[in-house]
C-alpha cells in the first residue's frame, strides 16, 4: 500500500515537472516573439534615411525605392506616375562631380550621358530609353522659353552638323533668360555639372521635352 502510494507521488511529481516544463518553453517562445526588435528598427531608419529624397527647393519629399515599380508605357510616353520632377532633378544634383565613364550606368565607376538619365530616373523605378537618340520622339515638345525644372533638353552628339539626338540634360533651372541643365559631359568637366545653355550648345541644341505631367 505504501509503496503504491510512493508510486503515485512519483508520478504526479513527473506530470508536474512536464507540465512546469512545457509553461517554461511557452513563456519563453511568447518572450521571443513580442519581444521589440531593435536593430531591425535600425536597419529601417537607416533604409528610409538612404531612400528619402527631399527637394530643397519646395520640401517635398517621396520614398522612391518603396514604391512599385511604374509600368510601361505606350511608345513615345514615358510613365512618370505620381514622382514629382522636384525629387528627380534633387537626386539628380546629388550626384554633381560623379566622373563620366562612357557606356556606363554605375555612380562607383561615372556615368555617359544616357548612363545618367537611366541612373536617376530608374532610381525612382521609371523606365526610360537607355539610348539618347531614343528620346527623339518621347514626350511633349516644349519651348526653350517655357522649359521648367525637371524638364529634359536634347543635342547633337559634338559634330553639330548630324542633327540626330547625341546628348542630354535635365533642365535645372530657366530664370532670366538663361536656361540651366546637369548632364554628364565628355568635355573639359568630364563629369557631372551644371552648364548653362550657352552659344556652344544652342549650336547643338535639338529640343525640350516634357514627361512630368505636374509640369
Amino acid at each position: 500500500m505504501r509503496f503504491g502510494l510512493i508510486l503515485d507521488i512519483q508520478a504526479v511529481m513527473k506530470i508536474q515537472l512536464v507540465s512546469l516544463f512545457i509553461i517554461v518553453i511557452c513563456l519563453v517562445i511568447l518572450y521571443y516573439h513580442f519581444k521589440p526588435n531593435t536593430s531591425s528598427k535600425a536597419v529601417t531608419q537607416d533604409t528610409l534615411k538612404a531612400d528619402l529624397a527631399v527637394t530643397k527647393d519646395t520640401g517635398i519629399t517621396i520614398f522612391p525605392n518603396n514604391a512599385p515599380p511604374i509600368k510601361d508605357t505606350l511608345p513615345g510616353q514615358i510613365a512618370t506616375g505620381n514622382i514629382h520632377p522636384e525629387a528627380v532633378v534633387a537626386f539628380a544634383e546629388s550626384l554633381l562631380g560623379t566622373p563620366y565613364l562612357y557606356a556606363s550606368t554605375d555612380p562607383a565607376k561615372g556615368f555617359d550621358c544616357s548612363g545618367f538619365i537611366t541612373y536617376v530616373y530608374n532610381y525612382f523605378q521609371i523606365k526610360v530609353p537607355r539610348s539618347s537618340i531614343d528620346f527623339t520622339n518621347v514626350g511633349k515638345e516644349v519651348s526653350v522659353d517655357s522649359a521648367k525644372r525637371g524638364d529634359i533638353i536634347l543635342f547633337t552628339g559634338t559634330d553639330s552638323t548630324e542633327r540626330f539626338v547625341g546628348h542630354m540634360g535635365i533642365v535645372v533651372s530657366n530664370q532670366n533668360n538663361e536656361l540651366q541643365f546637369i548632364h554628364s559631359s565628355s568635355g573639359k568637366a568630364y563629369g557631372v555639372v551644371v552648364t548653362p545653355l550657352n552659344e556652344y550648345y544652342k549650336r547643338r541644341f535639338v529640343k525640350v521635352i516634357r514627361i512630368f505631367k505636374q509640369l
